[in-house]
């Protein structure tokens, strides 16, 4: 018997296998890629007797090769908190999938397993921009300050790994990041001894200044939308990016859309918690688009499409009159952020 893991190349995706490795000990055969290389199932072929481990990628979007891997025996174990379409009824799929705004899927490994390896969920938690998951975690656990803190961080360069056109664009292939985080049962040990961590931590941080003299491209109150330039390092802040900004204006929804060598854009959305409108739900009137509740995005928006886009995103989330806050209020959230 083979064992697969399929799993997106990001926090929850990373922390999420961690979670299990330590807990079943595989020997398995890993395939990922960047963040929006979710088509995964297609690169795995497994038959009778194997079993294939999902994690963090949406069934909808592998609808086809599920079946497929079905229908030629082998069994499928699938975690995941993305819009997942219908679900097969078949005994060879175990399905632990949670769509609710409020989860990732590291924390429904986390249940799975009994709080086991609690500590990568909370990692995993932060990483994908859940900060409340995390400390509520945290919290519930007794961690100090100060190990919160390290394992916010570390989350957060996790994740920012993961967003690029191409493996060419990362710091590390999200397979080899998952080896280098094996050995560790505690994050903690993995933040303090590790070179891999170090160079994760610059990296963001030049990447980061960079990012610093974005302005917005257009927006109205309640929406902004940023253009970003065709540059790895604009490839590969763009999540991380989209989050930092929310955590800002926590009212106001965000695109952010870096150019790709398809002649168009990569788009990454943000999307207030109290808003009717689900960011996947918006995303999902694109082809190529999809995500969660919150935060959400588009593979590939052709260039034709830009404007219309735009157009779309600022009907969807921006708000009327009526909606407007006292306009003190506005002068202050409409400062560039």
């Amino acid at each position: 018997m083979a064992d697969y893991f399929a799993f997106n190349g990001d926090a929850d995706g990373l922390c999420a296998l961690q979670q299990l490795r330590l807990a079943e000990a595989p020997q398995a055969l890993l395939v990922t890629g960047v963040k929006r290389d979710i088509a995964l199932l297609r690169r795995v072929q497994a038959g009778s007797g194997d079993r294939v481990t999902v994690l963090d990628i949406s069934h909808e979007q592998n609808r086809e090769e599920v079946a497929r891997l079905l229908q030629d025996g082998a069994s499928i174990r699938y975690f995941d908190h993305h819009f997942a379409g219908e679900l097969p009824a078949h005994p060879g799929f175990e399905s632990y999938i949670d769509t609710a705004a409020d989860v990732c899927t590291s924390t429904l490994v986390n249940r799975y397993l009994g709080g086991r390896h609690y500590r990568w969920a909370i990692v995993a938690a932060f990483g994908d921009g859940l900060p409340k998951l995390g400390l509520a975690l945290a919290k519930h656990h007794g961690l100090p300050v100060e190990h919160i803190a390290e394992l916010e961080q570390l989350g957060l360069y996790l994740n920012y790994n993961a967003y690029g056109e191409s493996i060419a664009d990362l710091h590390f292939d999200p397979a080899e990041l998952a080896e280098a985080l094996r050995p560790f049962v505690d994050p903690l040990d993995f933040i303090r001894s590790s070179e891999t961590f170090a160079t994760l931590r610059d990296g963001y941080s030049a990447d980061m200044a960079k990012a610093a003299s974005l302005t917005p491209w257009r927006g109205i109150p309640g929406a902004t939308l940023y253009r970003l330039p065709a540059a790895p390092w604009a490839r590969r802040v763009i999540g991380v990016l989209a989050n930092r900004l929310l955590s800002q204006r926590p009212d106001h929804a965000l695109a952010l859309l870096s150019s790709n060598t398809d002649s168009g854009f990569t788009v990454s959305v943000r999307v207030p918690p109290e808003h009717p409108l689900a960011a996947d739900a918006f995303c999902r009137r694109f082809a190529t688009g999809g995500g969660r509740k919150r935060a959400a995005g588009i593979n590939h928006l052709p260039a034709s499409a830009l404007a219309s886009f735009a157009e779309a995103f600022e009907n969807a989330y921006g708000r009327q009159p009526d909606d407007l806050v006292p306009s003190a209020i506005l002068r202050e959230q409409e400062q560039p952020c």
